[in-house]
């Protein structure tokens, strides 16, 4: 089973504008309506999203657990997480990083609420 962690600064950032709507960890490869591009620098990329309620989920077919409830996945995304996760917020230029067991597996996570347009 997976798991999600986010520190008490992404954790408050997101839960301020959480409310209602579902939380989403998206694989940048262009699939989806979420996806903002395909793989280009040829490294991993993830992005925290925020969807309303009744938002198209028929992409993200799997649900992490996290602190801050159920984050939404596609499944095939998963073979490039680990088990443990935890998303970070670096305090000298407040950027995010997403980390797993093995270490940094993304060290600059955007941030992107679809119902208010706000990017980070």
């Amino acid at each position: 089973m997976m798991d999600m962690r986010f520190d008490e600064a992404t954790s408050k950032f997101i839960q301020s504008r959480l409310g209602d709507n579902h939380l989403l960890l998206t694989f940048e490869d262009g699939v989806g309506p979420y996806s903002q591009h395909a793989m280009m620098h040829m490294q991993t990329q993830f992005t925290v999203n925020i969807v309303p309620p009744d938002a198209d989920l028929s992409d993200y077919d799997t649900t992490v657990d996290s602190n801050l409830g159920p984050v939404l996945v596609k499944g095939y995304s998963t073979d490039y997480l680990d088990p443990h996760l935890s998303l970070h917020s670096n305090s000298s230029d407040g950027s995010w990083s997403l980390h797993g067991d093995v270490g940094v597996l993304d060290d600059d996570v955007h941030f992107i609420d679809f119902v208010t347009n706000e990017r980070k």
